[in-house]
């Protein structure tokens, strides 16, 4: 299963907004919804090619209510997450997924919702400590090379 996790903006409630307007939430109406972390949306879909297709059926949601989209691919990588732009690149075969991995962006996870991204390349095939401030734990996400640093 791939799963897609988005991640909502500060000042808007993401779930409430989604699920309020019918073409979202009729968008999401197959499948079971979590929240893995604090104002967020996930859910599993068949595959990455649907997952790309879920967040580009919900674009127009998505630009006005969401800092973020991301994609956990197992073919990729059963841990790592996959910025929304990477995975579309990754499903139109503009990239291998073997040519991914290098760029990284990592949150932290502090009380139950993401902080500040480090940005980082993988030295000696490891990924570097976050060291922005303390946190539980981390979410490593690959990005493409043209949103590293953004």
């Amino acid at each position: 299963m791939t799963q897609v996790c988005i991640v909502g903006a500060e000042d808007a409630h993401l779930q409430y907004e989604l699920l309020s307007r019918d073409t979202a939430r009729a968008a999401l109406s197959t499948y079971d919804i979590s929240e893995p972390f604090d104002n967020s949306l996930s859910v599993d879909t068949v595959s990455l090619g649907a997952a790309v297709s879920l967040l580009n059926d919900l674009n127009w949601y998505l630009v006005r209510f969401a800092d973020f989209s991301l994609v956990r691919e197992p073919s990729v990588s059963p841990d790592e997450w996959l910025s929304r732009d990477l995975a579309r690149q990754i499903r139109d075969g503009k990239v291998q997924p073997e040519d991914t991995g290098d760029h990284l962006a990592i949150y932290g996870v502090e009380d139950g919702r993401l902080v500040e991204p480090m940005y980082v390349t993988r030295v000696d095939g490891s990924v570097p400590d976050y060291d922005l401030r303390d946190v539980e734990r981390t979410l490593v996400v690959r990005v493409a090379e043209d949103e590293f640093g953004r």
